[in-house]
């Protein structure tokens, strides 16, 4: 068995974890409602849940001061973050592509906070935001390069701007007027305000509409289970062997089928060009009299047929 402070030494590579994991949930809640849409439901579920934290906690309302800072930092770091990177991914931008713009956060947070509250930057902390800073520029410059192939329009750009400068501005801000008030409480009215916030951006912009499926509800309630246990340090002492069974024996079987489905599709596609290069060759060859138009012809709907293919096999399955 470990130790308490050996398991503390994982929480960071944990929190990760399941913060980057955030962005893929995004992804696939999105195909069965529109972003401010799905954050406003999210958002009135996650009240229901800290007004019975609250009631069993009995944790101490804020005064009126703390609660609208709050409420103006839960329209900064939730309705800005969530809503913009939401809405970007919507709007066509890859949510890995997303997760990697909105995590300038940090280089934002260390160089206003230098600026505004006079927080000195060590060496070490320096050198992590600049190789951080530069892997950001590397992808970029890739993906300008043609390398990576990013395909996403100006407005999802805008939306990722919006989320970052959001939450960049929002941590600092409730770090300097938040500090006396209650996690469980000013949690609360900081949702209170992105509930309201997404449900008028989703009555002015959206139309609503909700696909209920099994994928959303389990969708939703991950979502908001996890941003709890994150936000209340709550924690379970399970053995480590059966929480790493539970969570390896589901990614090695996925892996698996996606491999199977992956030589399944390749082994097809080969088929289908050899079958294309023999008719090819019985158009040039076999025929008695040859017509080259018709080769010609015979080379071209091959060639357009493969490309198709090809363009099918790089596609985003959840635009199909």
């Amino acid at each position: 068995m470990f130790d308490r402070s050996s398991l503390l030494r994982w929480i960071p590579a944990l929190f990760v974890l399941i913060w980057s994991t955030g962005f893929i949930g995004a992804k696939f809640g999105l195909r069965y409602a529109e972003p401010f849409t799905l954050l406003s439901l999210r958002m009135y579920l996650t009240l229901v849940v800290f007004l019975l934290l609250i009631r069993h906690y009995r944790a101490r309302w804020p005064d009126r001061r703390g609660a609208l800072h709050s409420l103006a930092v839960g329209v900064l770091v939730h309705t800005c973050y969530l809503g913009g990177v939401f809405a970007a991914i919507k709007a066509g931008m890859a949510a890995g592509m997303a997760a990697l713009l909105v995590g300038l956060q940090p280089v934002l947070t260390a160089l206003l906070a230098w600026l505004w509250m006079g927080e000195r930057i060590t060496l070490r902390q320096l050198a992590g935001l600049v190789l951080g800073l530069a892997g950001v520029a590397v992808v970029l410059i890739l993906g300008r390069a043609r390398l990576f192939d990013f395909g996403f329009p100006p407005e999802a750009l805008l939306f990722t701007a919006i989320a970052l400068c959001g939450i960049t501005v929002g941590t600092l801000y409730q770090k300097r007027f938040c500090g006396g008030v209650n996690l469980l409480t000013g949690t609360f009215f900081q949702f209170l305000a992105t509930a309201v916030a997404m449900s008028l951006l989703s009555l002015l912009f959206e139309t609503r509409e909700v696909e209920w499926t099994a994928t959303l509800v389990v969708t939703l309630l991950s979502i908001a289970s996890t941003y709890l246990c994150l936000r209340l340090d709550i924690k379970a002492d399970f053995p480590l062997t059966l929480v790493a069974t539970a969570v390896i024996f589901p990614i090695v079987f996925s892996i698996s089928g996606a491999y199977k489905r992956r030589e399944t599709a390749l082994a097809n596609y080969g088929t289908l060009k050899s079958h294309g290069l023999a008719l090819y060759y019985a158009a040039r060859d076999w025929v008695p009299q040859v017509q080259p138009e018709l080769v010609s012809r015979c080379v071209q709907l091959q060639a357009q047929l493969l490309s198709q293919i090809r363009d099918l096999f790089v596609a985003d399955v959840s635009l199909m």
